[in-house]
């Protein structure tokens, strides 16, 4: 199947590129910056084809669950469910909608929206959730700035515990410096234990969550590492990253409770996850830690937004 590609085009020179046929995933985003117009977003080389990883570039959208479900296995009001294994070590990734053909719905020059509903667009993942989800995407473009705002439904019978989240892929350098000298600031209070990529339900204070919290340089650090988001803040959670006179901003509301910042090994490019649960959330829940999974009755449904904004710093 050949790729679908929706571009949105804005009058001050932004623009933005959405893989439609796969996930949904905006994949490039020129921002205007005060010097011009700047690439925002990483992706590999031949990504628009929908022939990479899915997940490897671009803005994925992680939906009915965000990062691992241990071994795939799970249970929910005393049902027990297999999701496939998607990673090298057994465990369930990222949901059922960042790897399959969404429906354009309504297209602008400069937005676009999308839906992904299990029961039509991947039915064989019907009997690996409690119940039929849905899932409404809008990318919005300005000069400076990407809005993404997703409602999330359940048109089931059942109640729908699900969680969200985005995995950008953000672009090292922000221009043409030291890529590890970006810093990176994050609202973090606590980094969550991991065990083969699982949390333990242990977190505290560590190194890395003072460092973020404070704003940091990279320097060089890998990470694949879960943080909590700071519970004395209120409202809306924004982290940032800093380099070459430029400022990139990630803003989400305070449902999202938990951060994801991985630094993939080719270091062009950095994640900072925004979660609204904490990975593997029924394990984690029968470990004793507070996951935050969400639900919706038949019929509910809830809004959330993720705000990019880029400006000049000095």
């Amino acid at each position: 199947m050949s790729a679908d590609i929706a571009t949105l085009v804005h009058t001050s020179g932004a623009e933005a590129r959405v893989l439609v046929s796969q996930g949904f995933n905006c994949f490039a985003w020129s921002a205007v910056v005060q010097d011009g117009v700047r690439p925002m977003l990483y992706a590999p080389e031949g990504f628009e084809s929908g022939d990479q990883r899915a997940s490897s570039g671009g803005t994925p959208i992680l939906f009915p669950f965000p990062g691992r479900i241990e071994q795939g296995r799970y249970e929910y009001a005393g049902k027990q469910y297999q999701v496939p294994a998607g990673d090298a070590l057994g465990n369930a990734i990222h949901g059922f909608v960042f790897n399959r053909p969404w429906r354009v719905v309504d297209q602008s020059s400069d937005q676009v929206t999308a839906e992904f509903v299990g029961s039509v667009d991947a039915p064989d993942t019907l009997d690996l959730w409690p119940s039929d989800y849905a899932i409404r995407a809008t990318y919005r473009l300005e000069g400076d700035r990407l809005t993404l705002d997703v409602t999330c439904s359940n048109p089931g019978d059942s109640e729908l515990p699900y969680g969200l989240a985005t995995h950008a892929y953000f672009r090292l350098p922000l221009g043409g410096g030291d890529p590890e000298q970006t810093e990176v600031q994050a609202p973090v209070d606590a980094q969550w234990e991991l065990k083969d990529m699982i949390p333990t339900g242990e977190h505290g204070p560590t190194d890395a969550s003072r460092g973020f919290a404070a704003g940091m340089p990279l320097a060089g650090q890998a990470y694949d590492s879960a943080f909590r988001l700071n519970q004395s803040a209120s409202g809306e959670a924004t982290s940032s990253l800093s380099g070459d006179g430029v400022r990139l901003t990630q803003t989400c509301g305070d449902e999202f409770k938990c951060y994801v910042i991985y630094t993939p090994g080719h270091r062009e490019a950095i994640c900072i996850e925004p979660y609204t649960c904490l990975p593997s959330p029924f394990g984690s829940a029968a470990r004793g830690a507070e996951t935050n999974l969400l639900v919706l009755q038949p019929g509910e449904s809830r809004q959330h937004r993720v705000v990019l904004q880029v400006e000049a710093a000095g």
